[in-house]
């Protein structure tokens, strides 16, 4: 008996061998397939665009954002093309098919959410985009211009769940957390939480004249171009700091006072969530506001409905319509309604300049896609070649 077949079937002649050109396409394939189960189930790249984490987080700061933590969520938008995430690369258009859709599944994880975490999840209210304008909040649109003048200015698109914009903020509250603001203090269940240490916030700063050194502030970590401006007053100034940056302005012999910017508890700003008239409510004076969280119920009547609506309509998927004596939940009638999803408050850490929960509300759990780990490059618009570089933040972790 033979028993090296298989060396005379690795060796037959008739077998055709694999040109170079399909050789490097099963290659490609393979590559693609294999960094696509990484990205979907493992770990993926991002970058931050905007300064709303700031100084915890730069503009231009490369990002490993684990899906493992919180567990992978199953793709709800499977056909899609690879490495784009809502639009076509080049060619613009839509990078996904809608024709397969999938329910909202996730693998089980590492941990939960918990408070303090950094989070990339999807934009909640992108769900609606307004193509020439996709900087601006489609609903911010709406409320300035109204419905129909939007329609007709802007091409509007509607984007599933995995496919809007991707944010990154802290997580302050959870699921079944009361929150409050006052004075720029966040507080979570009554318990006063302070910004964390590279966390910044505007402060108001009087100089004792006009004759300042400006570079001092240089050594002490501000941009003099985008973290102090004018405030039109004379020898006044806002400054953009941390609590310990702001420490060291205030030993400054020419400084005489710096106190927090922050809003009147009494003023009302109709753009903070949930763009309540009759909630007087800014960034820095808000709530009480509970989180929902899966199993807990809410009793529906018009103090609850402006903050829990869109939860209700949007997120869960519901049809809800307010009758002559109540609310219609699917049809039923009904006072109460108890959620299925846990939800999240999160908020940047450069409080006055960060869209986050204040703006849009609860983040649901299907919108969240992962936890940040570490920065892998940094880099800044200035400079030349390795002096963009931000030596000093590379592989530094994300607390």
């Amino acid at each position: 008996m033979n028993y090296k077949f298989w060396k005379k079937k690795a060796t037959d002649p008739n077998t055709k061998k694999k040109s170079k050109t399909r050789e490097w396409a099963d290659a490609i394939i393979f590559a693609v397939i294999a960094a696509t189960i990484i990205r979907v189930f493992f770990i993926e790249a991002y970058t931050i665009p905007t300064g709303s984490m700031e100084r915890s987080l730069m503009i231009g700061d490369f990002l490993f954002v684990s899906k493992v933590n919180y567990g992978a969520r199953i793709p709800m938008t499977p056909v899609a093309f690879p490495f784009a995430h809502h639009t076509m690369p080049v060619t613009g258009g839509k990078a996904y098919w809608e024709g397969v859709q999938w329910k909202y599944r996730r693998l089980p994880g590492l941990s939960d959410i918990k408070r303090n975490d950094v989070v990339v999840f999807n934009f909640p209210e992108g769900d609606t985009v307004a193509l020439e304008a996709q900087d601006q909040n489609y609903y911010n649109l709406v409320r300035s211009m109204g419905h129909a003048a939007v329609n007709s200015q802007f091409t509007v698109t509607s984007r599933p769940v995995d496919k809007r914009e991707n944010y990154i903020k802290r997580c302050i509250g959870i699921g079944g957390d009361v929150i409050t603001m006052k004075g720029g203090v966040v507080s979570v269940n009554g318990k006063p939480e302070k910004l964390v240490p590279t966390g910044q916030i505007t402060y108001a700063v009087k100089m004792k004249s006009s004759d300042v050194n400006f570079d001092v502030f240089t050594e002490l970590g501000f941009d003099i171009n985008s973290d102090i401006s004018s405030l039109g007053q004379e020898n006044m100034f806002q400054f953009v700091g941390t609590e310990e940056m702001m420490a060291e302005v205030k030993k400054l012999d020419f400084v005489l006072s710096v106190e927090e910017d922050t809003a009147p508890a009494d003023y009302g700003d109709i753009s903070v969530f949930p763009q309540d008239k009759n909630r007087s409510w800014n960034v820095d004076n808000f709530g009480p506001i509970t989180v929902p969280k899966k199993g807990w119920t809410v009793k529906l009547d018009s103090v609850t409905m402006p903050l829990y609506e869109r939860a209700i309509r949007i997120y869960e998927g519901n049809k809800l319509e307010k009758s002559a004596d109540g609310w219609l939940i699917n049809g039923q009638k009904t006072d109460s309604y108890t959620f299925k999803m846990d939800y999240y408050w999160m908020m940047g850490d450069n409080r006055h300049n960060s869209l986050d929960s204040r703006f849009f509300g609860f983040v649901p759990e299907d919108h969240v896609v992962g936890k940040a780990l570490f920065i892998w490059m940094s880099v800044r618009d200035q400079g030349s070649f390795l002096s963009k570089i931000r030596w000093s933040r590379i592989f530094k972790g994300i607390h």
